[in-house]
């Protein structure tokens, strides 16, 4: 109501959308046929809910909402156009389409809205957010507003592009500032942690993580399950060498590997900036590794995300966490199957849509030359199946950094370690850890069976301090 730019972190649940609408309500005029509030969403899905809370609260001020997202044919969205409205909710990719093709511009927006601003991030929509701000009014400001459970990095980055002097708000539960990380964890049964922890995973598509395990056999057994899941995944252990263990860092530091699998032990002394995820293969036997661990990610003054991935014995660990630090955390249930598709779907068009606005003249045509090839393809099963192979391919190289390694950096003792044990192991790389065998899908885990339960945001998230 101050018109003060504000940062908000915000849990899903938290009335954020009737937040902004209803502040919005008395400065929007009604009837005016142009865009004056731009609300920036990471799914479709999103895009229909927010859309109809807009109708629902604003329709009474005469105030008329329209979604725009992508894998949806133009028309119908242009036409959309005709009819007016002043609130617009859009996907970033599809937005940044229309705006190309001139069909919507955006001279009238006085409010900007960046709903869910890390989903978006994690949907590969970082670029065309920027994008978008190359058409936003110039010579007057626009009231920004963004809102996130976490702000790693590159959010924090975009807030300050598009905003001027924003203040730190919290609508999460007990929490009367910007909390440092976000603290959340799910309870699955031990042989399916594997699996679970694939799915997890995919669903936040993080930027860079760490993924830590109690043992040294846990760490070759999850970045095995890892990479077979396909991710671009390496490992380091304290039975590395040291060759081997500069190779992985240099790995990491070229981004050509986003994902690292380690001990406490092993992990001292590395310094890897800007960790937007810490996985925890369950829960640290000792609490104050657990802030050690999560405190990997949010620095330098970004929120990060923690997760856990527990069994029910391993719960009883991580309520002494909750109980010594009184910490909250988040339980949630793994996404579905369906859940997963969509999510991978939706970044596959988004990611698609951009490369088809960068295509020359030339490539369009070859595109073209294969579209009827591409429909008798859909005609059939196996032709469908044929086309689903190549969304997998174009959905490893855009999102899981490329082609996997058969086989994560090896394991070699180290001279100073001998045949004992190493100080992170508890038991020797040759035998599996507790919970399975790593297999081509991640010990007893079929694909179908990695997830289960249901979400908005990986599933329903329940509150509390006890984690019960």
């Amino acid at each position: 109501l101050a018109k003060q730019d504000l940062i908000v972190q915000s849990r899903t649940g938290s009335g954020k959308t009737g937040a902004f609408v209803l502040s919005m309500l008395d400065d929007l005029e009604a009837g005016a046929g142009a865009g004056q509030a731009l609300i920036l969403v990471p799914t479709r899905e999103l895009a229909n809910q927010v859309a109809q809370e807009c109708e629902m609260l604003g329709g009474p001020f005469g105030l008329r909402s329209i979604a725009i997202y992508g894998g949806v044919a133009y028309g119908t969205q242009s036409d959309a156009f005709n009819d007016g409205y002043e609130i617009i909710v859009a996907t970033p990719g599809r937005l940044l389409d229309h705006l190309l093709k001139n069909n919507i511009n955006l001279k009238a927006i006085r409010y900007l809205i960046f709903d869910e601003a890390d989903r978006m991030l994690s949907m590969g929509f970082l670029p065309d957010m920027k994008a978008v701000r190359n058409y936003l009014p110039r010579g007057r400001r626009v009231h920004t507003y963004m809102f996130s459970a976490t702000f790693p990095p590159d959010i924090l980055g975009l807030a300050w592009q598009f905003m001027e002097d924003p203040r730190l708000l919290s609508l999460s539960r007990d929490h009367v500032h910007v909390a440092s990380n976000a603290h959340i964890y799910y309870e699955v049964p031990q042989m399916q942690k594997g699996g679970a922890l694939a799915s997890i995973i995919d669903y936040e598509n993080p930027s860079s993580a760490l993924v830590f395990c109690n043992r040294k056999d846990e760490v070759n057994y999850v970045a095995v399950v890892l990479a077979k899941f396909g991710f671009v995944v390496d490992q380091i252990s304290s039975d590395l060498s040291q060759i081997a263990r500069e190779k992985v860092m240099e790995r990491l530091r070229k981004g050509e590997v986003r994902i690292l699998v380690a001990t406490d032990v092993a992990a001292r002394g590395i310094d890897i900036p800007e960790i937007s995820h810490v996985f925890m293969y369950g829960s640290p036997d000792d609490p104050e590794s657990y802030i050690h661990r999560s405190g990997r990610t949010g620095r330098a003054g970004a929120i990060g995300t923690a997760i856990s991935v527990v069994s029910d014995v391993e719960k009883i660990a991580l309520n002494k966490v909750i109980k010594k630090y009184d910490i909250t955390f988040d339980e949630r249930t793994l996404p579905t199957p369906e859940e997963l598709a969509a999510t991978m779907g939706e970044r596959i068009i988004a990611r698609t849509e951009a490369l088809g606005r960068e295509l020359t003249r030339h490539e369009q045509e070859n595109v073209e030359r294969l579209v009827p090839y591409a429909q008798k393809l859909a005609e059939s099963p196996e032709g469908i199946n044929l086309l689903a192979m190549v969304l997998n391919e174009a959905y490893q190289k855009a999102f899981r950094c490329g082609t996997p390694q058969d086989v994560v950096s090896k394991t070699s003792p180290q001279k100073e370690g001998g045949r004992g044990r190493s100080r992170d192991s508890g038991r020797g790389d040759s035998r599996p850890p507790r919970g399975g065998r790593p297999s081509g899908r991640g010990g007893s885990q079929g694909r179908d069976s990695r997830s289960g339960g249901r979400s908005r945001e990986g599933g329903r998230s329940r509150t509390g301090r006890s984690g019960s």
